[in-house]
């Protein structure tokens, strides 16, 4: 008969079995993740800083990840060293001009490298072999490029606020012209006294044509008007013909 003793062994079995089943699946997922059981080649970068990156993380290439940053040690003062193991199935595709940045998985996710497509006639890259980099921009360089664009913009909104200001309030050309009703009533006064000279002009030249002591004048304009027309016309006459007899030959 089966008694307290033997169910509580049997349970504890089971969860001892269920337990390493996870840990062996757990094993796996994170060697397969960080390229454990895979195999793979070194190469290596430098960097001037290499803003927030950990062993461990990520690298990519053509938006796959290909492998793991193995190593990061500091050189001296200006260089730092990071090693990075990369799956062998894809040595073919990397380069030895390739170059490798510093990027993130998403806006504030985790530090990765990112390696270059290169020029498809280099040569494929060697275990061990260095490669070029390319040197982050650093967070506070950018917040304060950021800064310097708010504080400008900050600038032109004030100025335009108070230029609006004098407009509403009637200050200078512009303001006297939206908001004074004489100012504008004699602006459109003056183009109406421009028309009515312009109209007045027009018919005295008029009268000038028919004038005795001027006829003679406009009609001798009128002349050389029409030759130089016919002149025109004569010109263009005469290269169409010589065009005709070029596609002729």
């Amino acid at each position: 008969m089966e008694t307290k003793s033997d169910k509580f062994k049997v349970r504890l079995g089971l969860f001892v079995a269920g337990g390493l089943a996870l840990f062996v699946l757990a094993i796996f997922f994170i060697g397969k993740q960080k390229n454990l059981f895979n195999p793979v080649f070194k190469i290596t970068t430098y960097y001037k800083s290499v803003s927030g990156l950990l062993v461990g993380n990520n690298i990519r290439f053509s938006g796959i990840n290909v492998g793991t940053v193995d190593n990061i040690e500091i050189v001296n003062d200006t260089t730092v060293k990071v090693d990075m193991l990369i799956q062998k199935e894809v040595q073919k595709f990397i380069k030895a001009d390739c170059k490798v940045g510093i990027g993130s998985e998403g806006i504030i996710g985790d530090r990765i490298l990112v390696i270059s497509q290169g020029n498809p006639g280099s040569q494929t890259v060697k275990e061990n072999q260095v490669l070029g980099s390319v040197e982050p921009v650093e967070t506070d360089a950018i917040m304060g490029s950021l800064k310097v664009s708010g504080e400008n913009a900050e600038i032109v909104t004030g100025q335009l606020a108070e230029i609006l200001y004098k407009i509403n309030n009637g200050s200078g050309t512009l303001g006297r012209l939206i908001q004074d009703t004489a100012f504008a009533e004699n602006i459109d006064q003056t183009l109406e006294n421009l028309k009515k000279s312009s109209k007045g002009l027009n018919e005295n030249m008029e009268a000038a044509k028919h004038n005795f002591l001027l006829k003679g004048y406009f009609k001798k304009k009128e002349k050389d008007a029409e030759k130089l027309k016919k002149e025109a016309e004569e010109k263009k006459k005469d290269e169409q013909e010589e065009k005709d007899k070029q596609k002729e030959k």
